[in-house]
């Protein structure tokens, strides 16, 4: 027997990534289980020269780890007042391997993964993030498809 004890939420805070937590969260409520919230940083490839001085990347990237930490919080403290029980996590690397890579870690029971926008010729290049943990995960996964607006 398949017994939900822990779901995985990846979330880029986007209203689309929201709408896979409200599907989690209708699931983990009778289930007891454990809501895994994590937001993946991907690293940045900055220009090698751009003829001028003084752009401080490292700030840039310490103020968007600070902003996605902030925001996991607000998120882990909603769903610990509502009733959850919530681990959070702010990882760093390609999405698709640091989401697997948790999951395996932290032996989550389901990966409930919204698809996002890529398109066209950047879709074709790399795929997308839904598609490489759908294909790869150890455990299922739930997709939540976009709204068609």
């Amino acid at each position: 027997m398949f017994k939900i004890e822990s779901i995985l939420i990846p979330t880029d805070f986007s209203p689309h990534a929201d709408d896979s937590l409200s599907y989690a969260k209708e699931l983990a409520k009778p289930l007891n289980a454990v809501i895994h919230l994590v937001h993946v940083i991907e690293p940045v490839v900055y220009p090698v020269d751009w003829g001028y001085t003084g752009v401080g990347f490292i700030d840039v990237e310490n103020e968007y780890v600070k902003a996605a930490q902030n925001e996991i919080d607000r998120f882990s403290k909603d769903l610990s007042e509502a009733g959850y029980t919530v681990k959070s996590a702010i990882l760093h690397g390609r999405a698709s391997e640091q989401i697997l890579q948790y999951a395996d870690d932290n032996a989550i029971s389901l990966i409930c993964i919204a698809t996002h926008g890529r398109g066209g010729f950047e879709h074709f290049l790399f795929g997308s993030t839904t598609e490489k943990v759908l294909r790869k995960a150890n455990c299922p996964v739930f997709v939540v498809r976009q709204k068609k607006s």
